[in-house]
């Protein structure tokens, strides 16, 4: 029964890829997938990131993704909240399943980040590039080749291998707005965040030429997210909240979180040289399908988060594993590595 639950998840893949887009669990950790207009919208200078997923971890097959960004920004003030721009690019790799079906991604972005007023920054982005589709349906069982006791490859499925592999140009744009409130004391700052940002993937809808005289394309996603980040008063304690709609092709998909972190070591307020070390547990809900326990670790720019899905929905009878999770994001809040090094005031 497991080979049969592996069979049908790879046809469905197959099936809906012009309907539903990839997504990782830790959307946050990987900006650039969710809002183009991101790119260079952090405290420091640059970012670089990766994150892997294996879904579906006991189907008896892989799901593999992965996905690495970096981003940096351009001509930002290091005293002044001034208009600046953001670069970013992107990588992403997906394939999985008994037909190997692959998804490769290639995209740049760019951003101009205008200040609106002391605490705020919106920014505007585009996203541009190229992505790959390939699948081979020579290693897929189909259900006339199953001989009463197992799948038999010696038994002729009738069926061709007319798949072909193709590329895409692809285009995609965002906005986005940071609010960044501060209070604190002698020792240290208490920060508050709220995030929110809209954007459209896919805008250009291109076409997917699996098979001769296909007339399918890849539908247009949309996405909305907000988040609130805020340090609780007299303690050393934080909450992050969240909140990701996304909407493909007649498809939705909602994500929410709520994560706790504690400050285990307090970073320095005059000089910066040293940031705060966190450590937290998170939990997540993708509406209807799955609940998302999550781990972290916080500590000198490197940020570390290690997750897994447990499927709550129909599709748990199918297989009875869930998806894990990590990722490792690095800041370099110190000095840009692409300018004079000045210091921090």
């Amino acid at each position: 029964m497991k080979k049969i639950a592996t069979i049908a998840i790879s046809l469905c893949v197959l099936h809906s890829v012009s309907a539903q887009d990839f997504h990782f669990s830790q959307s946050d950790q990987m900006p650039l997938l969710i809002n183009p207009a991101a790119a260079g919208v952090f405290d420091g200078w640059e970012r670089i990131g990766i994150n892997h997923r294996t879904q579906w971890v006991n189907t008896g097959t892989q799901f593999l993704s992965t996905s690495i960004a970096a981003d940096a920004n351009l001509w930002k003030s290091t005293r002044r909240n001034t208009a600046h721009a953001g670069v970013g690019v992107l990588f992403f790799n997906d394939i999985g399943g008994d037909s190997k079906f692959g998804n490769q991604l290639g995209a740049l972005s760019i951003s101009g980040i205008l200040p609106a007023g002391r605490t705020s920054t919106i920014s505007a982005g585009i996203q541009g590039g190229f992505g790959q589709r390939k699948a081979d349906l020579s290693g897929v069982s189909f259900l006339n080749q199953w001989d009463g006791n197992e799948f038999n490859e010696t038994i002729l499925s009738g069926e061709q291998n007319v798949l072909s592999s193709f590329t895409y140009a692809d285009a995609s744009a965002g906005l986005f707005y940071v609010y960044k409130g501060r209070s604190g004391t002698f020792a240290r700052n208490r920060e508050f965040k709220f995030k929110l940002g809209v954007s459209g993937y896919h805008l250009n809808s291109p076409k997917l030429k699996y098979i001769n005289g296909s007339t399918d394309r890849l539908s247009r996603k949309f996405v909305a997210h907000a988040s609130i980040i805020g340090d609780i008063p007299d303690s050393k304690f934080a909450m992050d909240g969240s909140v990701l709609q996304f909407i493909q092709g007649g498809h939705y998909e909602t994500l929410l979180g709520l994560r706790v972190r504690y400050r285990f070591e307090d970073g320095t307020k005059i000089t910066g040289m040293n940031q705060n070390a966190y450590a937290g547990f998170g939990l997540q809900m993708r509406v209807k399908d799955a609940i998302i326990p999550s781990l972290l670790l916080d500590w000198g720019g490197f940020k570390f988060v290690l997750s897994y899905d447990v499927t709550i929905s129909e599709l748990r009878r199918a297989y009875s594993g869930g998806s894990i999770e990590f990722s490792l994001t690095y800041v370099n809040k110190h000095h840009a590595l692409f300018k004079t090094r000045k210091r921090r005031m």
